[in-house]
């Protein structure tokens, strides 16, 4: 047996998210089918995150293990002939037989997307989250610097998460501007159900003016999703990168 990894890029937009669905088109689903199509074989793909709808990805780690003697360059060649435009192989190369794109990794980080204007922008609408009014960004960034660290992030959780221990580890928030575009980028040992978005939804909030920064460690305290403010749209997140 082979173990084949690749590194993927996908648009989200059109996808009921990565984990296979029956009846909805899914980014494991469409790899899974483009892979049966090159070795026929019913694999098991792992991915690293399971991003939800809408959500884009600029570097998922996903792994499988085939019988086939077909070669990773073969394979980085082949499955981008097979798979629709909003899906791209990037890299693909033989793992080691135990590594697992899931479980093995050590981190990640997330980006999100805000386009902050007085009017929306129709080439950016799929992958950013429109914003009108000003944000204070020194407020939101003052925020941010309290989820720094290990904390149990219940209160960023979504309502379906499966996990058994909302405990995790946020290394570094940066928040950066470029004239209309704020970029969240996030970077933690695992993400809770929702995490991320919760978060950037809540620094808006106090970017707003609606929440002091300072509510920050009461938010976290209260382990409560209804104390957190409003969850970000799919579109604007990215999976950036994860590490192993």
């Amino acid at each position: 047996m082979t173990n084949i990894k690749l590194r993927l890029q996908y648009d989200g937009t059109c996808y009921h998210g990565w984990q296979a669905q029956k009846n909805l088109r899914t980014v494991q689903g469409e790899l899974s089918l483009a892979i049966k199509k090159m070795t026929g074989e019913d694999v098991d793909l792992v991915g690293a995150s399971r991003t939800d709808k809408g959500v884009h990805a600029l570097g998922q780690v996903v792994n499988f293990h085939t019988t086939t003697r077909i070669t990773a360059s073969a394979f980085l060649k082949g499955l981008n002939s097979l798979t629709p435009e909003d899906l791209l192989i990037l890299e693909a190369e033989v793992a080691p037989e135990d590594f697992n794109a899931r479980f093995h990794a050590k981190g990640k980080i997330y980006a999100y997307q805000i386009f902050n204007a007085a009017r929306p922008d129709i080439y950016h609408r799929r992958f950013c989250w429109f914003l009108r009014g000003p944000l204070d960004m020194a407020a939101m960034r003052s925020a941010s610097r309290y989820l720094i660290g290990e904390h149990d992030f219940k209160s960023f959780q979504g309502s379906l998460s499966e996990s058994r221990s909302s405990v995790r580890t946020i290394y570094n928030i940066r928040i950066v501007r470029r004239r209309s575009f704020i970029w969240v980028f996030i970077k933690a040992n695992a993400f809770l159900y929702r995490m991320a978005r919760n978060i950037v939804g809540t620094l808006t909030e106090v970017g707003q003016g609606k929440r002091r920064a300072e509510e920050m460690p009461d938010i976290l305290g209260a382990q409560d999703r209804r104390a957190a403010g409003i969850t970000a749209p799919a579109r604007g997140l990215f999976l950036v990168r994860v590490y192993y």
